[in-house]
């Protein structure tokens, strides 16, 4: 496992540097293309700035940006206990020394994210519609592919990749306005006026360039998603030691049903699967946030065991081409068999749906009335009345001051 992470770490450096220089290349051709002869240096300028300057908020503030923008809630083991108790076990399972932060983000669009700067300050969130959804086997898949995330040191390059990506298109977002406001037609009337053929082809290049560095950025911030979501699965798998758990989540996760409203195009790619466009089994290609669902699933049903050369040999036999795991967790892999089908919790779907809709109203100072005939009663916080009627049976309940 160590020699996993130390080679996301190096991987993770040799992208962030990739992500850089085509943000400074951008740069320095879109100062050249708004004002050629001398405005590349100070496109440079600007866009080191950027980069420097949005690289120490995603470092430092990246993952409560990533909360705040997905709306999620922290909550506490009281408020959703099925919860708490299985992120606790894949916690232990995944020899994690600091129990994440916990969130729920109420949506009925099923999926699950992790972030953290580190380890030590990692949080995991899921929707409510994902914990309406899944029983608890097919919830423990999903907990531990999220804590694969964090313990594999992933979670920071994506959120560092992602400021990145935004910044490259923002700067060509403000030429492309700059070229709309004449910035560009000034420029080229200076150059022709003083002969400069060299001027020119360098404007050229410039708007190539503008065109290819965010279509070269998103690349490379999908090929890494995607590879991450293979390694999370082989990691998580060996948490729960149940593929079918997982597998069986992404199909049901994966089914028709509406996008994730807080999710933008630069975040879609740090949740389990796109919550921006159902792929459903939609074939791989180069711009896909993550691997098609249905390969996932496929891979996961094949494993003969439980263990990183299971998960190999199978992503070998469905995708055909050569495994995602490192030599060095291969040769040090230790056999690992199939647990069997845990029996059902004994919930349903809409108990399920209810208690999380519960945890979240509780983290709103809801007050619960449980009355004598069943009927759990929600009073608002604002609620001005002392006394309230339980629908059902019709009793009476005081409300403390």
């Amino acid at each position: 496992m160590w020699d996993q992470i130390a080679s996301n770490r190096r991987k993770s450096v040799t992208l962030v540097v990739m992500m850089a220089a085509v943000l400074f290349v951008l740069g320095y051709a879109s100062g050249e293309l708004v004002a050629p002869g001398g405005g590349g240096y100070v496109g440079l300028l600007v866009a080191l700035v950027l980069w420097v300057g949005l690289s120490l908020v995603a470092y430092f503030q990246g993952d409560r940006i990533f909360l705040g923008i997905s709306q999620a809630r922290r909550i506490r083991r009281e408020d959703h206990p099925r919860l708490w108790n299985v992120v606790e076990e894949m916690k232990i399972a995944s020899g994690l020394e600091v129990m994440p932060e916990i969130y729920i983000i109420d949506d009925p669009s099923p999926n699950a994210f992790a972030t953290g700067r580190t380890p030590a300050r990692a949080a995991v969130a899921v929707t409510t519609g994902l914990l309406g959804m899944l029983d608890r086997a097919q919830l423990q898949g999903v907990i531990a592919h999220e804590m694969a995330h964090i313990r594999n040191r992933d979670v920071l390059l994506m959120i560092l990749l992602g400021v990145m990506l935004g910044a490259v298109v923002m700067i060509a977002d403000l030429v492309v306005r700059a070229v709309f406001w004449g910035g560009v037609g000034r420029s080229r009337r200076s150059s022709s006026s003083g002969g400069g053929q060299a001027q020119l082809i360098l404007l050229v290049a410039a708007i190539v360039l503008m065109i290819v560095a965010p279509i070269l950025a998103r690349l490379i911030y999908f090929a890494v998603s995607r590879r991450r979501e293979y390694l999370a699965d082989a990691c998580g798998t060996q948490f729960t030691r149940y593929p079918e758990g997982l597998a069986s989540a992404l199909e049901r996760i994966a089914a028709p049903g509406p996008t994730l409203k807080s999710a933008t195009r630069a975040t879609a790619p740090m949740y389990i699967i796109n919550p921006l466009r159902r792929e459903g089994m939609a074939a791989h290609n180069l711009t896909a946030t993550h691997p098609p669902i249905q390969e996932r699933v496929k891979i996961l049903r094949a494993m003969a065991g439980a263990s990183y050369t299971d998960y190999n040999a199978a992503f070998r036999q469905v995708t055909r081409r050569a495994g995602v795991i490192p030599p060095a967790e291969l040769r040090e892999a230790v056999p690992t068999r199939i647990l069997e089908a845990a029996a059902p919790d004994g919930t349903t779907r809409q108990g399920r749906a209810r208690q999380a809709g519960d945890a979240l109203l509780t983290l709103s100072d809801y007050v619960f009335v449980t009355c004598a005939c069943g009927n759990r009663l929600k009073i608002p916080p604002e609620a001005q009345f002392t006394r309230v009627k339980c629908p059902t049976c019709g009793r009476r309940h005081e409300l403390a001051p």
